[in-house]
This record gives structure tokens, sequence and C-alpha cells, in this order.
């Protein structure tokens, strides 16, 4: 099995809803997101799945993000609160359509760093 890992960062607002303490207020991260992909069977070149594909695509998503208040943005509009927990969970979400990702190679698990010291990985259960 191999196991590659792509990394990328942005940054961006929210507020945690109901939160008892100070996340309840506006504020912002410096956020880095990893994605792990994995499959045992390589292509031709010997590649599990190109990483200029799987960065571009992680690239493309973030972007989205990039400078937002994320509680404006769909699904946060709703109500869900933008916690790291369902931060990754979205993007592992919209990753896992990345056409890079519809053969062999499949999402592991997305990683999501509010700060240098806090991180949550969320993977889809099996």
């Amino acid at each position: 099995m191999f196991e590659i890992k792509v990394s990328a960062e942005f940054e961006a607002a929210h507020r945690i809803a109901g939160y008892p303490g100070k996340c309840d207020r506006l504020h912002g991260h410096s956020w880095t997101v990893q994605a792990r992909i994995v499959g045992s069977e390589l292509d031709e070149l010997g590649m599990l799945v190109d990483f200029k594909k799987i960065k571009g695509a992680l690239r493309e998503l973030l972007e989205t993000l990039d400078h937002q208040f994320l509680n404006e943005l769909a699904p946060f509009s709703a109500g869900l609160n933008p916690t790291a927990e369902n931060i990754a969970r979205y993007i592992y979400d919209s990753l896992a359509e990345c056409p890079a990702l519809q053969g062999k190679a499949r999402l592991k698990c997305i990683e999501v760093w509010e700060s240098p010291k806090s991180s949550v990985v969320y993977s889809k259960d099996e």
C-alpha cells in the first residue's frame, strides 16, 4: 500500500456559535490542510497519483475558503458551526470528488490544523 500526502494553507475567519468562551467571537486562523491518498497500484509511470493534480485540486478547493468568513459560506451558512471537525469533513467530501481520485487511488483522510499545535483528522467510516 502506498500513501502520499499533500498540504496547502488558507486564511479564514469564523466563530463557533454557542461556544461558552472566546471562540464564540469572530476570530481567524491560518489553516493548514493535509490530504492523504492511498492505493496499491501504480500507473505506467510508477505513480500512485500525480502530486500536481492532487495539489491543484486541493488548492482550488481551499481558494473558495481563503480570506472568507466561513460562517457565511455553505454548508456553514445553514447553521453548521465551522469547527475544525466540520471543515475537515467538508474538505474531505469535496476533494473525494476530484477526477484524479476516481481511479485506483482513494482519499484516506483530511487533516486540518487551526494552529500549529491543534488539528483534527477526518476519514469516512469503513
